[in-house]
């Protein structure tokens, strides 16, 4: 007995992790319909399965359940894009502040290690779709918690983290639309320099910055096209395109 719960926790698991990536990364687009027999067949795990794994993603904001017509992914608002900036400012550079009056020496080590790794992916940015690569997806994730890890407010921590997790959904987004002129391994390399110079104020001034560039850059471009939510409100069947050539992803 304690076995088939451990192998259907297992699947659970699975469906509920390969899910999440889908959505982070766009590949099920804000506001589509989630097809549960068609995910059925082609993640090879069960309808229950799924379904439990969709509420999971769905107490995380990732998934929005419809009474009598099942699921889709969370659309993309503006607004909700604006209030997630702006809280996920006012954390993350709290939880670095702590960091940098707090951190030891593990934290320094962890911070330039996290720096170091990042740095030598700035060749490797995007993958053969040219799309955000997951390696540097991974790294620049590595970063931003090294920096935030020196705080020891265990729930500031964990509400970052939720706050990021919902950002990585827009992130994925706004790659592909921000302006070549944007360089974002000097933006972190400015603010891991300010953080291990211990200069709290230059650091959370550039890491607001930096966060602030990314929602900026997408609602911009989206108000351009005068589009105040993107998912639901698309025309079934149309495809979506973004600018793929002199562009750089956000940080």
């Amino acid at each position: 007995m304690a076995t088939m719960h451990a192998a259907a926790t297992s699947v659970t698991q699975s469906a509920y992790t390969r899910l999440r990536e889908l959505i982070l990364t766009g590949e099920i687009p804000p506001g589509e319909k989630i097809l549960l027999k068609v995910l059925s067949t082609q993640l090879q795990v069960n309808l229950s399965a799924l379904r439990e794994a969709l509420s999971r993603l769905s107490a995380e904001g990732l998934v929005v359940a419809e009474p009598q017509r099942g699921f889709r992914a969370a659309p993309f608002s503006l607004e909700d894009l604006r209030h997630l900036s702006e809280a996920r400012i006012e954390i993350e550079t709290s939880c670095l502040r702590q960091a940098i009056d707090k951190g030891d020496l593990g934290w320094e080590g962890r911070v330039a290690d996290a720096a170091h790794q990042l740095a030598r992916l700035s060749g490797k940015i995007r993958n053969e779709t040219g799309g955000i690569s997951c390696e540097w997806a991974l790294a620049h994730d590595r970063l931003h918690f090294a920096l935030c890890s020196g705080c020891d407010n265990t729930w500031m921590l964990r509400i970052r983290e939720m706050l990021y997790t919902q950002s990585e959904r827009y992130r994925s987004l706004a790659g592909p639309l921000a302006g070549g002129t944007r360089d974002i391994d000097a933006e972190h390399r400015e603010i891991v320099d300010a953080s291990l110079a211990r200069d709290a104020i230059a650091a959370c001034a550039l890491l607001a910055a930096h966060l602030r560039s990314t929602a900026e850059i997408l609602m911009d471009t989206y108000k351009s096209g005068d589009r105040s939510e993107i998912g639901e409100a698309s025309p079934k069947g149309a495809e979506r395109s973004f600018p793929t050539e002199g562009v750089h992803p956000l940080g």
